[in-house]
């Protein structure tokens, strides 16, 4: 029979100290504060990012790929638009808010005539566009500057913010599937993370 080993310390786990799970949508006061901020310090790239993502809730592989022709056509920004999910296939149709709009236009005059087509180019390497990476790390500051712990955030939370406050005034999930790109429902369910209670305040509210 073996010996228990007595200096045998216990492996701490990979994820000790870090707050795991679904990444929190931003809530309103969050956008506001993080666009106030970017226009003070004339971060015109990362502005319309930040605008763009919000609208498009699109996952950071689709977002840094987006190109010049998803959202402009004869030099004008389109109002909406639709691109292939990259990890799916399935098209995923999204709205430009004017918002986006302007912050966009403001980033192409920025931007100006290049050889690519990337709406958001890579700084560091010609003809590549922005890396999910440094996206991720863009989140991350945006977060940050507004007090936020950049733990309990990240591209994810970009991406379901729109449709938590609309799934939290419709409560149609329908709708919000259909903006996510899910070809099951049950995934936007556990996208969003709805639970039993969710379910029965909407219910609640219906008086018959």
């Amino acid at each position: 029979m073996s010996q228990p080993d007595l200096f045998w310390l216990p492996r701490k786990p990979w994820n000790a100290g870090r707050m795991t799970g679904a990444k929190a949508p931003l809530k309103p006061k969050h956008i506001w504060a993080i666009r106030q901020h970017l226009k003070s310090v004339g971060s015109v790239r990362d502005l319309a990012m930040f605008n763009i993502a919000l609208d498009a809730k699109l996952r950071g592989c689709d977002l840094v790929k987006l190109r010049l022709a998803d959202i402009a056509q004869g030099g004008a920004i389109r109002q909406r638009s639709t691109i292939i999910q990259q990890k799916t296939g399935r098209p995923v149709p999204f709205e430009i808010t004017e918002a986006a709009r302007e912050a966009l236009a403001h980033w192409l005059e920025r931007r100006g005539r290049r050889g690519d087509d990337w709406l958001f180019p890579s700084r560091s390497k010609e003809g590549a566009h922005i890396g999910t990476r440094q996206y991720a790390r863009l989140v991350d500051t945006w977060v940050r500057m507004i007090d936020l712990n950049p733990s309990a955030y990240g591209t994810h939370s970009l991406r379901r913010t729109k449709v938590a406050l609309i799934y939290k005034k419709t409560g149609n999930l329908r709708a919000c599937q259909l903006l996510l790109g899910h070809g099951k429902l049950e995934s936007t369910v556990r996208y969003l993370g709805i639970e039993v209670d969710d379910a029965l305040e909407i219910s609640e509210q219906i008086d018959l």
